[in-house]
């Protein structure tokens, strides 16, 4: 396995206006920290056959498989409409649009239409990249325009064969992309202007389809992400290349988010490639990585992986999959709702089906225990974007619609 250690590595605490940890708030990709886990409790236990009552449903909200960020009394979906690439925001009580923003132009391909990004809310902005690589900042207010750059030509990148799917991350006072270009495989701008900070001169991988992280590593703060080529690690100060591990990924498509945990990070990929534990050690001002363990029982497409109580939870392909984080050993594995996503609250799995199915299961190492499942309407592509939890509701996109359903144990 040493063949596989990486040049340097790092921790993750992640920090900054978009975490809003104290409150039910999901606002930005993957939740507060990134990890596809809510805090929140005295949500329901097990659904009714008929699953949770509805809150409410708004649709016309463009093509796309994006997410949904949760933030104050708005709710941010991205999508196409005719040409366009938007993002509208929603009244967080009744799903009303409040405003509605065109970013660029929009993209089809043969796998879909429209954006497959989620906005990051960031105090009173909001940071939008659209499947064309157009980049904005918006006021959260009205949605005008604060700054906006187009990250594919001006660092040049190129577009990826299914489309641009990063959101963007938030670390400070920057905002992190990917746009693969030699040399700038990742950049960090200033958040409040969009002037370019730094940008990874040693990385010059094309983008993948995942998301960053960003977590302090015994002290040396760390942007990871999974390009189309390896598993990496970036230093936040200056975009300084600190590993790259090529095992993890596959020549098609690299999609899952990074998790990051005790000084270490696991990586996963699907198309017969699978999953890997990094250990990681600040040394000199870098961290190096360290490969613990590779492991073929986590081949991870596009749903997700969640860490809970020291065990890692996600479709494997399309069977549903515990496996201790320290180890990688199987604790069960169960075909569940099918292929898809989930996230994490309350002591519950909530999974969404890419075949419109939406379950309810105990996240234990003890076994699959399934405490509902419903379906939802087809819209003609699968139902690719990630459940959402927040403030006792549960999210679900699928395509141009949008519905929120009552998940409090009590109403």
């Amino acid at each position: 396995m040493k063949p596989y250690i990486v040049a340097t590595c790092v921790a993750l605490t992640v920090t900054g206006a978009t975490l809003h940890a104290q409150t039910t708030d999901w606002p930005q990709w993957r939740g507060p920290m990134r990890a596809g886990i809510s805090s929140e409790t005295g949500l329901l236990q097990q659904w009714p056959a008929s699953g949770p009552p509805r809150t409410w449903s708004a649709a016309n909200l463009g093509a796309g498989f994006g997410s949904v960020a949760v933030s104050g009394d708005r709710v941010f979906v991205q999508g196409m409409q005719k040409t366009q690439s938007i993002v509208t925001a929603l009244n967080r009580a009744d799903g009303k649009v409040v405003w509605v923003r065109a970013i660029g132009r929009a993209v089809d391909n043969y796998q879909g239409p429209g954006p497959r990004g989620t906005p990051t809310v960031d105090g009173d902005r909001l940071y939008v990249l659209t499947e064309n690589g157009d980049f904005a900042c918006l006021r959260v207010q009205d949605g005008s325009v604060v700054w906006q750059r187009n990250i594919l030509q001006e660092f040049g990148g190129r577009n990826i064969g299914w489309l641009i799917s990063e959101s963007p991350l938030v670390d400070g006072s920057h905002v992190v992309v990917t746009p693969g270009g030699r040399g700038a495989g990742m950049v960090a701008l200033e958040k409040m202007t969009g002037k370019t900070v730094w940008t990874a001169k040693e990385l010059n991988d094309q983008a993948g389809y995942a998301s960053p992280i960003v977590a302090d590593v015994q002290g040396v703060r760390t942007i990871m992400t999974l390009t189309s080529e390896a598993g990496v690690g970036v230093r936040a100060s200056d975009g300084k290349l600190m590993w790259r591990y090529p095992r993890v990924a596959n020549d098609t498509a690299n999609i899952t988010t990074p998790v990051f945990s005790d000084n270490k990070v696991f990586y996963s990929s699907d198309y017969g490639t699978g999953g890997a534990l990094l250990a990681l050690r600040a040394e000199g001002g870098e961290v190096r990585a360290q490969e613990a363990y590779f492991t073929g029982d986590m081949q991870n497409h596009h749903g997700g992986v969640v860490l809970v109580n020291g065990y890692l939870y996600g479709f494997s392909n399309s069977i549903l999959t515990c496996l201790e984080f320290a180890t990688g050993k199987v604790m069960w594995r169960h075909r569940s709702v099918g292929k898809g996503s989930l996230a994490y609250a309350d002591g519950r799995l909530y999974l969404l089906s890419e075949d419109n199915v939406v379950g309810l299961a105990e996240a234990t190492p003890a076994g699959y225990r399934e405490k509902g499942r419903f379906t939802i309407a087809d819209q003609g592509w699968p139902s690719w974007a990630h459940p959402v939890v927040s403030a006792a509701r549960l999210y679900i996109r699928n395509q141009g619609i949008l519905t929120a359903y009552n998940i409090a144990a009590s109403r």
